[in-house]
């Protein structure tokens, strides 16, 4: 029922859902892509309750206070404190180890400002977990989240991330002024 609601309201707000069906891989990572605003946090939640499998997420610690804690929490959060350093990277793919099946969705800027790079975690714990990153589109200009097929890490970052950037290049979020404009990528 709760599916059917959710896909509901996505056909409401003009969202199609297109690519191949990431549900038939049990473990993955999701990179969502572009994070520019606070709707896309709805949106994601939407999908979350469109698809069949579980799927977490990551947000700063500060989402999961008093009094909407308990909410986050329930719809799959998982707090991460951005300021103090932890072997964030090890315990998320710790993760993957004792899950049958288990999906991450995380943005690779890391945050809703506007950066000039990705993040490197999501690449590092589907390296290190052996297990595919599915680059995930939110497009508002076309009302479109569109899954890449699985990729699976070849341990050499900067080549991957050519290939990541090149497939999210060009993809509208809803606050374009504040999506990762990559200055300093070599993409030849």
């Amino acid at each position: 029922m709760i599916k059917m609601i959710c896909r509901l309201i996505l056909k409401i707000w003009g969202f199609r859902i297109t690519g191949p069906d990431p549900e038939i891989i049990p473990k993955k990572v999701y990179a969502v892509y572009p994070h520019t605003s606070n709707w896309d946090f709805p949106l994601g939640i939407l999908l979350k309750g469109g698809m069949p499998v579980k799927v977490n997420y990551i947000a700063k610690d500060s989402l999961f206070r008093f009094p909407y804690g308990w909410l986050f929490r329930w719809m799959g959060g998982i707090p991460v404190d951005r300021k103090k350093s932890t072997n964030f990277v090890d315990s998320m793919v710790e993760q993957f180890h004792k899950y049958d099946t288990l999906a991450f969705a995380l943005a690779p800027e890391g945050t809703i400002k506007r950066v000039q790079k990705f993040k490197s975690c999501f690449y590092y714990i589907a390296l290190k977990a052996g297990i595919p990153i599915i680059l995930v589109k939110f497009d508002y200009e076309h009302k479109v989240v569109d899954f890449s097929e699985p990729f699976y890490p070849s341990g050499v970052y900067k080549d991957d991330l050519k290939l990541i950037i090149r497939h999210f290049k060009g993809t509208k979020g809803r606050n374009e002024s504040l999506a990762c404009q990559w200055e300093n990528e070599d993409l030849d």
